[in-house]
């Protein structure tokens, strides 16, 4: 087994040694193929402007544009996208006079179509960088469109936060206007609802019903107030007709029998002033439909009816007048009377309201829980109202903070750090690269023909092959020996073989140098 890997490798180590002029004369001819090639090929440079994005130092919400790299991310796709419009690149064609050649031959999409697959955006893995490249023949013209690219970047940028910023203040706008509406309705409807039942709230339930223990406990103190003074009027009453009775007596002593006998006891006014006294005590024991106050009152009535339009005679003596029998204290005590009766008369009417009102305390406590059912169905749903109008109304001043920035150009930015350059190398064809492919055809091919060419060859190359065909063992083999005359031949061929190889490697090398040299070969 060891032997045979021994004489395939022996097989292909001569076959190499066999074929070198065919494989040489490959790899020479691939490298001139190559280099005109590269000497034909059109030129194309390339042009790169390294633009970062500067983050806004004011930062008013978090509604203003990105904070983080993916959104950065986002943005340039964006921006791209705009930059690489229809309109912006027509405008660039336009503006330098790209590919006047394809524009007379093709539409107008078409070439603008060829013009983004020579433009490259590529953002920076780490940073807030990234890079706009532009390839193109004429190296002027690579540098400024790269250059305008950066620019629109920068311009676009600008345009897009602030059409952003614009639409965000106007939809948070639009939001909050629609939910002060909302709420402002949902407002009047609980205004007015409390309006209505404002004393039957559940907040005024404990309010309700310390006024109504507040008025039970009044009305009774007004009772009490009523039946003491009663009382009271009572007792004064009782001392006025023990004065008046005791001044009756007194007069009556005074009086002599020839005075009674002559009709000169007491006047009739003076007798008015007895039966109105006595009525007064009358009142006091009993009823109105008494029989002894019906009959007093009937002689009140007659007597007063008798005594209209008459004066008393002014020559009685003061003092034998009833009203000057009276003395100081039963006077005091009829001023008290009269006091007495009015402070009752109030406390009724006092009495009265304070009993009126209570039903109506009563009526406002009982229909609290009512209210409160009532009241929390009406209010479910305004404290989430309540809590999204503050938050549009926030979000609503960020938007405006962020506008204004956008406006003022304070917000996130992009800005050129390193703009496009002069362009001095070409970007395509790469000599170097060419040249290595050149080579690795040129020795594909000649191993390739020589392989080819071994395989084409029938004849026997050493004994094995001979056993396998014939089938027959070989028994010994003689090497080729070539005469003198054959070997110096074979030496002239391998010198002559070599030397034009060589010359012809050379002069390769000398174009290479001289087009280096005239700047059509960069390396």
């Amino acid at each position: 087994m060891e032997n045979q890997q021994r004489q395939q490798v022996k097989k292909y180590t001569d076959l190499l040694f066999l074929q070198w002029k065919l494989i040489v004369a490959c790899l020479l001819v691939a490298m001139t193929v190559g280099m005109g090639v590269y000497l034909r090929m059109p030129k194309a440079y390339q042009s790169t402007s390294m633009l970062s994005y500067e983050r806004q130092q004011i930062n008013p919400s978090r509604m203003a544009p990105e904070r983080d790299n993916q959104r950065l991310k986002d943005t340039i796709s964006t921006l791209s996208e705009v930059v690489l419009s229809r309109n912006n690149l027509e405008g660039i064609i336009n503006q330098f006079d790209l590919y006047p050649k394809l524009r007379q031959a093709l539409p107008i999409e078409d070439v603008i179509e060829l013009m983004r697959k020579f433009i490259k955006i590529s953002p920076s893995s780490r940073g807030d960088t990234f890079s706009v490249s532009y390839e193109g023949g004429e190296q002027a013209n690579v540098m400024k469109v790269t250059n305008a690219l950066a620019a629109k970047f920068i311009e676009e940028n600008l345009k897009y936060r602030e059409a952003r910023a614009t639409e965000t203040f106007k939809y948070t706008q639009d939001e909050l206007d629609l939910s002060k509406t909302v709420l402002d309705k949902k407002e009047q409807v609980m205004r007015d609802y409390k309006l209505k039942y404002y004393n039957e709230m559940p907040e005024q339930r404990e309010s309700n019903l310390s006024r109504l223990n507040a008025l039970n406990e009044q009305s009774q103190g007004v009772q009490d107030s009523i039946q003491e003074l009663e009382r009271t009027k009572v007792m004064v009453q009782e001392q006025i007709n023990l004065r008046q009775r005791l001044a009756a007596n007194t007069i009556g002593s005074t009086l002599t029998p020839a005075t009674r006998s002559n009709n000169q006891l007491l006047t009739p006014w003076q007798r008015l002033e007895q039966l109105r006294s006595h009525l007064e005590s009358l009142k006091v024991r009993y009823t109105d439909k008494h029989p002894e106050i019906r009959r007093t009152k009937k002689l009140i009535v007659k007597m007063e009816a008798d005594l209209k339009g008459k004066k008393p005679p002014s020559g009685i003596e003061e003092s034998n007048r009833p009203g000057q029998l009276e003395d100081i204290e039963i006077s005091q005590l009829r001023i008290q009377m009269r006091e007495i009766s009015a402070n009752i008369k109030e406390l009724h009417v006092a009495k009265t309201k304070i009993r009126a009102a209570i039903p109506q305390y009563e009526k406002w406590f009982a229909a609290a829980p009512v209210r409160e059912a009532e009241w929390n169905a009406l209010t479910r749903d305004y404290n989430e109202l309540r809590r999204h109008y503050d938050y549009l109304v926030s979000q609503n001043l960020e938007a405006s903070s962020a506008e204004l920035l956008e406006r003022k150009q304070k917000g996130s930015k992009f800005k050129i750090i390193d703009p496009a350059r002069y362009p001095d190398k070409p970007y395509k064809p790469n000599f170097l690269k060419l040249m290595v492919l050149a080579v690795g055809a040129g020795l594909g091919a000649g191993l390739g023909l020589a392989l080819i060419t071994d395989f084409i060859d029938t004849s026997f190359k050493n004994a094995p092959e001979i056993e396998k065909y014939l089938d027959i063992p070989v028994v010994s083999s003689i090497p080729y020996i070539a005469l003198h005359e054959e070997a110096g031949k074979n030496r002239m061929k391998m010198v002559f073989w070599s030397a034009g190889f060589l010359l012809y490697a050379g002069i390769l090398l000398a174009v290479l140098v001289y087009l280096w040299l005239q700047g059509r070969i960069i390396l």
